[in-house]
């Protein structure tokens, strides 16, 4: 027997450890990794209900599904994305996640189709029972001194209830980009797509190759931009490649993309009305004739109260002045079983409606979490520094910023978590636990700080925003230090 399969076998026989992490996508597989190299005698595993590494990028399988994040912030950085092209596609991304899972045996540590059900902390053992199931229902228990929810943001298993009148009357396919059914054939076809978030600007050019005719139907516009998809490297960069090794350029590379988004939503904060004539500006260039600026372009929020829509090589554009697809800026009236029918008295005949309206959020990935049996509602709690729970022991997890990659929320919350485990072990404590001491009211924020409907529903899901440490993160430059430099003892109760 290989010695591969002997530590598989030997792993997945074994229920007890130091830390779960639950989910295999980005978060799961990053903090594996320094648990792995910063933390290497803590037994841990990884639960996932799904049967292969990706997590969402395993889940969304819609027509020209990618990063809406430049690839060298997104990507990891203890394994630099090497590819020209700055936003990933669904494919790519997830070869790579498998790729940094098998390059440091993050992928012999996963137990997949395990989704957990239940998570309960035992004061008298000062340990999680977790409760999974596989896909044929037969439940498993594991126990763990520690977990890490890496379990995403939004409901896998459900998509956004989208309040449509009339929606259900649609004698056509009716399509929720987060369950893309592999067999639809839209060749010459007229198409739908009701949104104009990062979903339908990425969908739209995909399927407008194939469509008869694809329509943005909109509300309200969002901000396209349009950058290169292949990497420009500046001259100093290239200079560079002659004296650096590997790490210190990618290092570099990942440093000047950090810094410069950074100025750039700094600008968006200071100079909305600069920024969003340019940006509209950008647009009207590359509209063609038929299409205005105003409505359909001229968002009525500053840039950066939603998130930017890229457009890789002006894509969604190019789609525009082909004549194939169209934009469409309209309330619905009603839906009947073969048009919609607008507020302006105008009506659409799709053959097939994509609803691209959003995620409905969801915390833990809806698994039911408890203290000593009684379930508690973490939207109730406060976060500590945007990875831990008040009054919730030995749990940390990943949310990632409303401005900047996932990835490197995840990042921050991983090393939290390794410097922790770090104190604890030299204090022969068992429990970290976060207390609030001071019996003052605390001014409450937004979780993250975007005006789009679905993630208004951010403040009723995730845990409260408070001050100070009791904040989520916001600005990834001070975090990461924070994180790397700062207390990781402070507002903890550790025993």
């Amino acid at each position: 027997m290989s010695e591969s399969k002997k530590s598989t076998e030997s792993s997945a026989s074994s229920t007890d450890f130091d830390v779960i992490i639950i989910g295999a996508g980005i978060s799961g597989i990053n903090t594996a990794y320094y648990l792995t190299t910063q933390a290497p005698r803590t037994s841990y595993t990884i639960l996932d209900g799904r049967s292969r590494i990706g997590g969402t990028w395993d889940l969304f399988r819609y027509p020209g599904i990618r990063s809406d994040s430049d690839m060298v912030t997104f990507a990891f950085s203890w394994n630099p994305w090497v590819r020209a092209e700055k936003l990933g596609n669904g494919e790519q991304i997830r070869a790579y996640l498998q790729n940094s899972a098998g390059k440091y045996g993050i992928d012999k540590n996963i137990h997949f189709n395990s989704k957990v059900l239940a998570a309960d902390w035992s004061t008298k053992s000062k340990s999680w029972t977790l409760t999974t199931a596989n896909s044929k229902g037969k439940s498993r228990t594991y126990r763990s001194k520690f977990i890490v929810l890496g379990t995403g943001y939004y409901d896998y298993s459900q998509p956004l209830d989208t309040k449509i009148p009339g929606l259900n009357s649609f004698e056509g396919p009716v399509i929720h980009p987060q369950f893309w059914p592999k067999e639809l054939d839209y060749a010459g076809k007229d198409v739908v797509v009701i949104g104009s978030g990062a979903t339908a600007v990425t969908i739209i050019p995909s399927m407008a190759e194939k469509a008869k005719s694809i329509t943005m139907l909109q509300r309200s516009p969002t901000y396209i931009v349009s950058q290169p998809n292949e990497r420009q490297e500046g001259l100093l960069v290239r200079f560079l490649q002659f004296f650096l090794p590997a790490s210190l350029k990618s290092w570099f590379r990942r440093a000047r993309s950090i810094i410069t988004s950074t100025m750039f939503y700094n600008y968006c904060m200071k100079y909305p009305a600069k920024v969003k004539a340019l940006m509209q500006r950008g647009a009207a260039e590359q509209l063609p004739a038929n299409i205005s600026v105003n409505p359909h372009f001229s968002p009525r929020y500053n840039p950066w109260a939603q998130r930017l829509c890229l457009s890789p090589g002006g894509d969604f554009y190019a789609a525009l002045r082909s004549g194939k697809a169209h934009v469409v800026t309209d309330t619905i009236s009603t839906v009947t079983p073969t048009e919609i029918q607008l507020a302006s008295g105008q009506s659409l005949k799709p053959d097939i409606i994509v609803a691209a309206t959003g995620l409905k959020l969801q915390f833990a990935g809806g698994m039911k979490l408890s203290i000593d049996g009684e379930e508690f509602d973490a939207a109730t709690k406060y976060t500590w520094k945007g990875s831990m729970i008040q009054d919730v022991p030995n749990l940390m997890f990943v949310i990632g910023y409303a401005n900047a990659s996932w990835t490197m929320g995840a990042e921050v919350m991983a090393q939290h978590l390794v410097r922790l485990l770090r104190v604890m072990k030299r204090r022969g404590a068992e429990v970290a636990v976060p207390r609030l001491t001071s019996t003052e009211p605390m001014r409450q924020g937004d979780v993250f700080k975007l005006s789009s409907t679905y993630i208004q529903t951010a403040n009723r899901v995730f845990p409260k925003a408070g001050e100070g440490i009791w904040d989520h993160k916001r600005s990834y430059i001070w975090d990461i230090l924070n994180a790397q430099f700062g207390s990781v003892t402070e507002g903890l109760c550790i025993e």
